[in-house]
């Protein structure tokens, strides 16, 4: 993410997010965050009785506040921008090495997930060495699937990935 809180190829920062929608959510586990994801709910109307439908659904924490507590240090000068910009570069690195060697990808993504779209060969390959997810299939022979990159990621995983998909025939 760029530092006024937008991706690298957008204007918007999360600022204009939140006056533009009713309700988003902002992923915390890709970032570094124990687990959870915050969602902001904007539209006061909307607000009315979330709380117990969440815990009706046993969805709310009993101990809520330690979530929270996770997302204010995130927010606290620029953290979350600065972890979230590592995980798009990782993944800014594998969508180039997928398209300068000819797959297409399903989404033009500038996040974190990239979705190429794969020959059932080239999965096999890569599926002993690597760990992505099925996405759909695109016709009998292709696949889309799902590499996603966060806060952990390391460059040379991420180089070594790259360097076996140019080796790909």
């Amino acid at each position: 993410m760029a530092p006024g809180g937008g991706n690298l190829s957008s204007d918007l920062s999360l600022a204009d997010i939140a006056r533009l929608c009713d309700v988003f959510y902002i992923g915390g586990t890709k970032i570094g965050a124990l687990f959870g994801e915050a969602a902001v709910i904007l539209n006061d109307e909307l607000k009315k009785d979330f709380r117990y439908m969440i815990k009706q659904k046993g969805g709310l924490l009993a101990k809520g506040r330690l979530l929270g507590i996770q997302f204010e240090t995130l927010f606290e000068d620029g953290l979350y921008y600065e972890i979230s910009s590592h995980a798009v570069e990782m993944a800014m690195m594998i969508r180039e090495a997928f398209v300068e060697k000819g797959f297409s990808l399903r989404y033009d993504s500038k996040t974190n997930q990239q979705f190429p779209i794969l020959p059932e060969d080239v999965l096999m390959k890569l599926g002993t060495k690597y760990s992505f997810s099925f996405w759909e299939k695109a016709d009998t022979n292709h696949s889309v699937v799902r590499f996603c990159t966060s806060w952990a990621t390391k460059k040379e995983n991420v180089e070594m990935l790259i360097k076996d998909i140019k080796e790909l025939e």
